[in-house]
């Protein structure tokens, strides 16, 4: 029997691991934030979290020529805006945009961990007997 194998487990873990890395991105963000050249990097997950979910939208294709919602390009994508500059040194770290992402993505990290919590203290409860 797996217990930790379960969808809301799986969609959990992969939540952590994609906020994780955006966590890790904007920190890279903020530290080369006055370093010349620099492209801030973005993080993009959510298509791989509405697949651990099982969200995929199915497109109701009439005509053979119709193309599929769905796309091959499956994990977590870290991606950088080449054409945008902030600063005169050609750097396009906007560190005010940046704070509020960290925020964000903090918030959104510690909603995870409270679900995993919630998770592990249901199975707690069961193991105990219901006590």
């Amino acid at each position: 029997m797996e217990l930790f194998s379960n969808s809301t487990f799986r969609v959990l873990e992969r939540g952590l691991d994609g906020s994780q890395l955006r966590q890790r991105a904007i920190s890279d963000n903020i530290a080369n934030a006055g370093t010349p050249n620099y492209q801030a990097k973005k993080v993009s997950f959510k298509h791989t979290l509405n697949e651990a979910m099982g969200t995929n939208l199915e497109a109701n294709k009439t005509n053979a020529k119709h193309i599929d919602f769905s796309t091959t390009n499956t994990g977590t994508k870290v991606y950088t805006n080449p054409h945008t500059t902030y600063n005169h040194n050609g750097n396009n770290v906007d560190i005010d945009h940046e704070m509020s992402e960290l925020a964000k993505n903090q918030i959104y990290y510690n909603a995870l961990i409270d679900r995993m919590n919630g998770r592990f203290q249901s199975l707690q409860t069961v193991i105990r007997g219901g006590n």
